[in-house]
């Protein structure tokens, strides 16, 4: 449901937030979700608690409520040292709610994003006590179902396992809502896409990707639409690159595609502790090798301990309230679901003067197209002193923003938050986003996203580009398909530099761009040979991942991918490579409707200035390949268009595309 705010601050409390929850003192917010809040707890005894209260409309649903009794019966079950105690609960309550162990430390996730991969001890340590963590939860009759990386917690003594919010008895007594797929995509088992069931062996399956991307940072079955990462999953090689033998040997096993070729988690904890217990010995010698694999796991456990600052326990709060003071923070560590859960917000007033817009829904304005030209991308000076109301956006609009308000505008907050932390994990130094991050403008039906690029002038373009489509994309995915009845329809983008006022760098659309192509347009694609009556999109890279049966097909697909392949690994000084890249990373398909080719990159290394130079090559390759069959095969060959992507973030960014002609016409 929520993560608790960056290295466990506690964020204030509002107006309407109870004093105390069972027997607990409240003491503020850690977090918020779609499905409640996160309370910052304080028992009599001192001991800081994490407190889940589900939302009161939600509460009204029998079988939310159901689900919520079922979560609290299923989580004092299962105990372990690498698990989140559950402490008390009262499924029953008029507003139910469950309190567990507050745990400060980061996520799997968020670990990875700021320090990357694990290595040494601490990648077995990991392994050990995941693979032991569900081995108790197994041992108990329930089954997780939600085994990912934002639900493990890296605290200062090891891995811990989070969020029951959708597990079930393995006896099949779940409450669950009929013919919806509970998990999340690239970490659901192939059985449970194919026949949406959901036992034990299917967390172990979910464990080895977890494990995978652990060790390498990268996500084992890549990313991109959920349907294509389905389709990876049941048919494709998880990619596991990195994985030292040992470990692999386990992995490879876990990510078996039959259920029943998977060790059980009991025998996965097993080996992974013979393993650990080898690292030990290196680390402290035969004769002092603890005795018990949860010493192990501390003995070489390294990640570096979150800070953890002193909860402050305010006075009672009287009849009077007073204003307060929050920020808008991207979350840290995890509190949320059971015990955490997914990356969420600790959105609060902003305490500097703006107000929420009271009036009535406007009009959209009418769309333009998204330009980053200096003539419509700098604010007016003056128009600070001016009260926005109709017109572009500008820099008093957005300072008349506000943060986050409701749970359909915190959800918004929390997933672009979540996907532009991810690019701007792919743009490294590229980007930057400020605390105020996302904002509101309700009578203008707008959502602002501030943030500052410290990339060079000649990348700043392709930097905001993809920001402006990924914050499209998570926009529409968003507002409206889980939220229409949110008012907003305009995403605005404000840079902000020292020294400097802020500049409204781009503004469009989303509900009418249904593609998010005009952010594409504007320098994330380059089409190689001027022609505009066609541009690649996420569909037709689906299509182009779906393997081919036609023999052509699979000929020219191979050749290519040959070439390809070969010409990035003599550009390796060039491209920065530290090893031979293969068919694990760089791939070719067809997308028949469209007539086109696709080369995708799943290695997600490269910069910017690498990228660039590695599509100039697969450009190339791929267009003198369309050619070269058309020559031989004349009209019988239907495909002529072809387009170069790479992975970044969670999407791909089409980078070349282009139609074959002549082998003069092709990119050099």
């Amino acid at each position: 449901m929520s993560e608790n705010g960056p290295t466990g601050r506690v964020q204030p409390a509002r107006p309407g937030d109870p004093s105390h929850i069972g027997p607990y003192r409240i003491v503020g917010r850690l977090g918020a979700g779609g499905m409640g809040t996160v309370h910052a707890g304080v028992a009599s005894d001192g001991t800081r608690v994490a407190v889940k209260v589900i939302h009161p409309e939600q509460a009204q649903e029998p079988e939310f409520r159901a689900r919520f009794r079922r979560e609290v019966e299923l989580s004092s079950r299962v105990t372990g040292p690498h698990l989140v105690p559950l402490l008390a609960a009262d499924p029953d309550a008029p507003t139910p709610w469950l309190a567990t162990t507050y745990v400060p430390g980061p996520t799997l996730n968020k670990h990875i994003l700021a320090h990357g991969p694990l290595t040494g001890g601490s990648l077995y340590a990991f392994a050990a006590a995941t693979a032991q963590a569900l081995a108790s939860i197994h041992a108990v009759g329930v089954v997780h179902r939600d085994v990912k990386p934002q639900n493990v917690l890296l605290t200062a003594a090891g891995p811990r396992v989070l969020d029951f919010g959708i597990a079930h008895a393995a006896d099949g007594t779940s409450v669950t809502r009929t013919g919806v797929m509970t998990g999340t995509p690239g970490w659901i088992s192939p059985e449970q896409y194919r026949q949406g069931s959901a036992g034990s062996a299917g967390d172990v399956f979910a464990w080895g990707a977890l494990v995978a991307y652990a060790a390498t940072g990268r996500l084992p079955f890549g990313a991109g639409a959920p349907d294509v990462v389905a389709f990876r999953v049941m048919s494709g090689d998880a990619d596991l690159d990195g994985v030292s033998a040992a470990l692999r040997r386990i992995v490879e096993k876990a990510l078996a595609k039959e259920p029943g070729d998977r060790p059980s988690a009991a025998e996965a904890a097993q080996e992974c502790t013979a393993l650990l217990a080898s690292q030990v010995t290196q680390v402290t010698g035969d004769d002092a090798v603890p005795a018990t694999a949860v010493d192990m796991i501390t003995a070489v456990w390294e990640v570096p301990p979150a800070e953890d600052p002193t909860w402050q326990v305010p006075r009672e709060r009287g009849r009077t309230k007073k204003r307060l003071a929050g920020a808008l923070v991207l979350a840290a560590g995890v509190v949320g679901g059971l015990a955490g859960g997914v990356a969420a917000l600790l959105p609060g007033d902003t305490g500097n003067g703006h107000r929420p817009s009271t009036s009535a829904a406007s009009p959209p304005a009418s769309t333009r197209s998204a330009q980053a030209s200096a003539s419509t991308a700098k604010a007016d000076p003056a128009a600070k002193q001016q009260v926005s109301g109709s017109g572009e956006a500008n820099a008093a609009s957005w300072q008349e923003a506000r943060a986050a308000q409701g749970a359909g505008e915190h959800d918004v907050a929390r997933a672009v938050l979540h996907d532009e932390g991810v690019e701007a994990q792919y743009l490294g130094d590229g980007a930057d986003f400020t605390p105020e991050t996302v904002r509101f403008h309700e009578s203008r039906r707008e959502v602002y996203l501030s943030y500052r690029l410290a990339s060079d002038e000649q990348g700043s373009l392709y930097a905001e580009t993809d920001i402006a489509r990924l914050m499209c994309m998570t926009l529409r995915d968003v507002v409206l398909r889980l939220h229409p009845d949110l008012p907003y329809r305009t995403y605005v983008m404000v840079k902000q530099e020292q020294g400097q006022d802020p500049q409204v760098t781009w503004q469009d659309d989303f509900v009418a761009d249904t593609g998010c192509q005009s952010a594409a347009d504007n320098g994330s694609g380059q089409d190689t040979d001027g022609s505009q009556d066609w541009q690649p999109d996420d569909d037709g890279l689906g299509q182009a991942m779906i393997p081919s049966t036609d023999q052509a097909e699979i000929r020219v697909a191979d050749g290519a991918a040959r070439k390809i392949i070969a010409g990035t690994n003599g550009m390796r000084q060039t491209l920065g490579t530290d090893r031979v890249l293969g068919n694990g990373q760089i791939k070719v398909g067809f997308d028949p409707a469209n007539s086109a080719m696709y080369v995708w990159s799943d290695y997600v290394q490269w910069n910017e200035q690498q990228v660039e130079s590695w599509a100039d090559m697969a450009a190339g390759e791929a267009c003198r390949a369309l050619v070269s069959e058309r020559e031989s095969a004349g009209s019988a060959w239907p495909y002529s268009r072809y387009a170069v992507a790479e992975i970044g973030g969670s999407h791909y960014m089409m980078v070349r595309w282009g139609t074959a002609t002549t082998q003069a016409g092709c990119p050099a």
